[in-house]
């Protein structure tokens, strides 16, 4: 007996004393109460325990905790011992074997002997299945719990609230064995914030998680008393949903409430048809040939934003704010004010018909294409200056700054303005180029037809756009009156694609106008998608 090494204190079926008898290595007892000797019998504690087997050892005893009101036999259930004027939490190995010991002075101060191990405190006391098991932050908590619900398994964390996700992870094993795990964690803000990230690596469908508000653990709730304040917080545990994951029966006032189809309508009647109109929260990409009039239409779209009172962003990353402006103020008065020469009063008028009279704010950072430079600009502009609607001319102008995979750096510039999209509720309007065309197609700007394939880069576009939106113009043609066909490429809201409309564009009003000759024509769900 004397080469075996002390292991753990248990009753004595001899004598009945509680703690006296030991414990050893071997498999043999011996008692101090009695003085009894029992030897191993066919008791195998294997190498692994026995290397898991440190000096530490059980001293002091049970006793009531009138402070905590913890019970004798809830002490003596976890073996939380008093020793002079610490408090001792032991640490077993899932078989049984002591390994360490918390200690806790009267300061609150902790220390550790032992070896550390990565079993959850009084998890050797529970079977490994059954229909639930309640996990607290700290051990006075789990016994706490024990207090006022006697025989549930309750556990806690080794480590508390800042190791509860690694903690839980090293016993999935034990959990996947119970029905229910259910996470009782402190109601602080540390706690919370444990309890979801630990809830994110159990079993799915298992964890719930109870809180109370009264108090903050419940160790405080049974020193108050008020033991069916636990009972209540275990029983009403709330099951655990990973954020994203929402009850439907919660969508009712969502889908009862009415909503208008759109914000606002489009200024040209074969695309508003086409898309339904305006919405915010909506990223609408708009893209053609070199040279097509994509930066005209997408002022032509924002002036008429502007008249009806609309706030609006504008970041053409390839003009000054000189340009921009007089573009805006040429089809808001219906002259071109961009070629020739006016004088300061026509200009002065115009600006005062026009932009002197709207919310319009702009991005002075010509030549300055820093992508998160321009991300927050769009961040300030939607939640500092109110902008519902904001304009980005052009993606590729973006990009040209970075180096790497041009496909990556869309994916993830897309990504980067989708998710703008949603935390802010903007409508956002990107123009994007396409890709050359191949050597037998007809190019873009020959009037060649647009597809989604044409876009410039990556799927990403397409996919993450709520409308695409092509225009299809030969800037060759002999034709004094050009026509643009305008092609919805994608429409997330009702699925319509195909012409939407004919433009023609005015060079002396920098104005479109709708070919009213060329009725739309009706959707086809067999041919348009």
């Amino acid at each position: 007996m004397n080469e075996a090494e002390f292991v753990r204190h248990e009753p004595c079926d001899k004598c009945g004393s509680s703690d006296a008898n030991s414990l050893y290595t071997d498999g043999s007892y011996y008692c101090f109460s009695c003085r009894t000797y029992t030897p191993a019998e066919g008791i195998n504690l294997n190498s692994q325990s026995k290397r898991k087997m440190s000096n530490v050892q059980l001293t002091g005893y049970a006793q009531e905790l009138r402070k905590r009101k913890l019970s004798v036999g809830t002490c003596e259930k976890f073996r939380i011992y008093r020793d002079g004027d610490t408090l001792r939490f032991p640490y077993f190995t899932s078989d049984g074997v002591l390994v360490g010991v918390k200690v806790k002075n009267k300061r609150k101060e902790f220390t550790y002997e032992g070896v550390s191990t990565d079993t959850l405190f009084g998890q050797h006391l529970f079977p490994n299945t059954g229909k639930r098991i309640v996990v607290t932050e700290g051990e006075l908590d789990a016994a706490s719990c024990y207090e006022a619900m006697s025989g549930w398994p309750m556990v806690s964390l080794p480590h508390g609230a800042a190791s509860a996700r690694k903690d839980v992870q090293k016993q999935i094993p034990l959990f996947q064995g119970y029905e229910e795990i259910i996470l009782f964690f402190d109601s602080d803000e540390p706690g919370r914030k444990a309890a979801e990230e630990a809830a994110g690596v159990l079993p799915p469908g298992k964890v719930k998680i109870a809180r109370m508000e009264a108090y903050k653990d419940s160790s405080e709730a049974l020193q108050a008393g008020d033991t069916e304040a636990i009972r209540r917080a275990i029983w009403d545990a709330k099951p655990y949903r990973p954020d994203g994951i929402i009850d439907g029966k919660s969508l009712l006032e969502i889908v009862t409430t009415p909503q208008a189809p759109y914000d606002h309508e489009y200024p040209f009647k074969g695309l508003n048809e086409k898309l339904h109109g305006i919405r915010y929260g909506e990223l609408v990409t708009f893209t053609a040939g070199s040279g097509s009039g994509k930066t005209s239409i997408m002022r032509h779209i924002a002036a008429d934003l502007l008249n009806k009172g609309e706030s609006v962003g504008i970041l053409e990353l390839e003009a000054s704010n000189r340009r921009t402006a007089l573009g805006l103020m040429s089809t808001a008065v219906g002259k071109n004010l961009q070629i020739g020469e006016h004088d300061e009063r026509e200009l002065r008028s115009a600006f005062e018909h026009s932009i002197s009279n709207w919310n319009l704010y702009c991005f002075d950072g010509f030549g300055s294409f820093d992508p998160d430079v321009i991300y927050n600009r769009i961040e300030y502009l939607a939640s500092g200056l109110e902008c519902r609607v904001i304009f980005l001319d052009h993606l590729s102008i973006l990009l040209s700054g970075l180096d790497g995979d041009e496909r990556r750096m869309i994916d993830t510039t897309m990504t980067k303005l989708r998710s703008l999209v949603e935390r802010t509720g903007i409508s956002l309007f990107l123009v994007s180029h396409l890709r050359r065309s191949g050597n037998d197609r007809t190019t873009h700007e020959e009037g060649g037809r647009i597809s989604l394939s044409s876009l410039r880069g990556s799927h990403s576009i397409a996919q993450i756009s709520d409308a695409v939106v092509a225009l299809e113009v030969d800037q060759q043609a002999d034709t004094v009156r050009k026509l643009t066909t305008v092609r919805v490429l994608k429409n997330r809201y009702s699925g319509e694609v195909g012409i939407a409309c004919e433009l023609s564009y005015d060079l002396n009003t920098c104005r479109f106008i709708e070919d009213e000759t060329t009725k739309s024509p009706v959707f086809n769900p067999a041919t348009d998608f």
